[in-house]
C-alpha cells in the first residue's frame, strides 16, 4: 500500500515525453465532489499514472485507480465497504477540435500545461461509482423480507367497489 501522496498537478507534456510514472495516495476527504457521493470519508486511493507516447505520436496518460469506499446499501440503507478499480487512457489535447480527431480508445484530457492529478483521480472514481449498491447477502434488508414471507391470506380483501363494474352493464350481449 502506497503511503506517499499523489503530487496535486504535474506537466503531463512533458512527462509524456520522458514517460514518467507517477504513483500515490490520497485521502478521500481531499476529494469533495467524490466525497459527496458516499457515506463516511474512511478509507484512502491508491493511484497511478503512467505518462508516455502512444503510435500516431500522442501525449498519452494511463491512469489506474484503486480504493475502497464506504458507501450506502440501497436495500437495507446501511453503509457497506465498496472496493473500486478502474483505470482509464486518456489523450492530452489543448483544444475540443483535437479531442474530435483523437482515436475511439482515447479519452480527450484537454489541459494548457499542468494536469490537475487529484481532480483527474477523482473524476474517475465518480465515472465508475456504480449508480446503486447493494450488500452481497441479498437478505440485508430484514424488513423487506418479512413482508415478502407474509402469508397471502392475512392481505386485506379489497373491499372498494370496482369503478368498471358499470362498463360490463353496458357490454352488448350481456344479460
Amino acid at each position: 500500500m502506497l503511503k506517499d501522496p499523489l503530487p496535486r498537478s504535474l506537466d503531463v507534456r512533458k512527462a509524456a515525453a520522458r514517460g514518467v510514472t507517477v504513483s500515490g495516495s490520497l485521502s478521500l476527504a481531499e476529494m469533495p465532489r467524490f466525497l459527496a457521493l458516499l457515506a463516511s470519508d474512511s478509507g484512502r486511493v491508491q493511484a497511478n499514472v503512467e505518462c508516455g507516447r502512444d503510435e500516431e505520436n500522442h501525449s498519452v496518460i494511463a491512469v489506474t485507480v484503486e480504493a475502497e469506499v464506504s458507501v450506502v446499501c440501497q436495500r437495507c440503507l446501511e453503509p457497506m465497504t465498496l472496493p473500486m478499480a478502474c483505470s482509464n487512457r486518456l489523450a492530452v489535447v489543448w483544444t475540443d477540435e483535437q479531442a474530435k480527431h483523437l482515436p475511439r480508445e482515447l479519452d480527450p484530457l484537454i489541459s494548457e500545461d499542468d494536469c490537475r492529478l487529484w481532480e483527474m483521480v477523482e473524476d474517475e472514481l465518480i465515472l465508475a461509482l456504480p449508480a446503486f449498491n447493494y450488500h452481497e447477502d441479498p437478505n440485508c434488508n430484514e424488513i423487506l423480507n418479512a413482508l415478502d414471507e407474509a402469508p397471502a391470506d392475512e392481505a386485506e380483501p379489497d373491499s372498494k367497489p370496482n369503478p368498471f363494474e358499470v362498463l360490463a352493464q353496458l357490454k352488448p350481449g350481456k344479460d
